[in-house]
């Protein structure tokens, strides 16, 4: 272990940035980066999980947009000169547990010392997309290294293939635009959470532990019956499972559930961090609070 989230900040959707990504993980990230004391210059890594964005943008990497808005070293780095490396991964719910575990490389190599990972969704408008589901929520993930038991342990993951009949979004054109459409069945809640508990045991098995070791499951998405599910498959109670107090939160979700979940805990605390999206592909990591 070693990666340690110094902060989680969320940001939500008022009308400026209601159908803006970008505005979204802007405030995030800066928000993050004043309250762990970090002038965004200073920032060696900056990692986007977000997926619905500003017009269904494509290119370039809302990263390198994000990275230019919060100041991160945007010019193109001078020789001996402190320069910011960005980009963005895409695995849906489970983004954030995804870009933990590449941070986890960077900081454990010691290539970076310091990294921050953003996730924001946002309705890209009426004419881009058809019954939007998610909020406009973002939020930034402060990271860093630490020698020592506690911080991130290894990632494990579940995938059992479905062809997306659980859950799938796809953009296609209409009248010349890029148009979102979504579609998932009644069961998808707990496909999710068949995955999910998988993954979890198999990294609770990987560290010699059962959940009663656990002192907290933090879970993303936040849909309620998926948190029910999941409790269920573990065998532990509904209030054990941390999610986000939004619902309707996307790829914001896990940040803003380990914001949620952790407030309280005592330094030493066990976490376990699990994830579930389409496809069906489920993460679970343990995260120790530090001390």
């Amino acid at each position: 272990m070693g990666t340690i989230i110094e902060n989680v900040s969320v940001a939500r959707g008022r009308w400026r940035r209601r159908h803006s990504a970008l505005r979204l993980a802007d405030a995030a990230a800066k928000t993050c980066l004043r309250r762990v004391g970090r002038d965004p210059r200073d920032l060696d890594l900056l990692v986007n999980a977000g997926i619905y964005r500003d017009r269904n943008l494509g290119e370039p990497a809302l990263a390198a947009m994000i990275q230019e808005d919060i100041g991160a070293n945007p010019e193109d780095p001078h020789s001996h000169g402190h320069g910011t490396f960005s980009f963005d991964v895409a695995n849906g719910t489970c983004g954030v547990l995804t870009a933990l575990q590449i941070v986890d490389g960077f900081l454990e190599s010691h290539t970076v010392d310091s990294a921050l990972i953003v996730a924001s969704d946002a309705d890209p408008g009426r004419a881009h997309s058809e019954h939007f589901p998610y909020s406009p929520v973002g939020a930034a993930m402060s990271c860093t290294w630490t020698g020592g038991y506690d911080g991130l342990g290894s990632v494990y993951w579940t995938h059992t293939p479905d062809d997306g009949e659980s859950y799938n979004a796809t953009a296609g054109l209409v009248n010349g635009r890029n148009v979102l459409r979504f579609h998932e069945t009644a069961e998808v809640d707990l496909r999710f959470a068949e995955a999910a508990a998988e993954a979890a045991r198999r990294c609770l098995r990987a560290e010699s532990l059962d959940t009663t070791d656990v002192d907290v499951v933090v879970a993303a998405p936040a849909r309620r019956a998926y948190q029910a599910a999941l409790a269920e498959r573990l065998g532990i109670a509904v209030d054990t499972v941390a999610v986000a107090d939004d619902e309707k939160a996307h790829t914001a979700s896990l940040a803003a559930a380990f914001q949620r979940g952790t407030d309280q805990l005592a330094a030493g605390a066990c976490v376990l961090l699990v994830a579930a999206a389409a496809g069906v592909t489920a993460g679970a990591a343990l995260y120790r609070i530090p001390r």
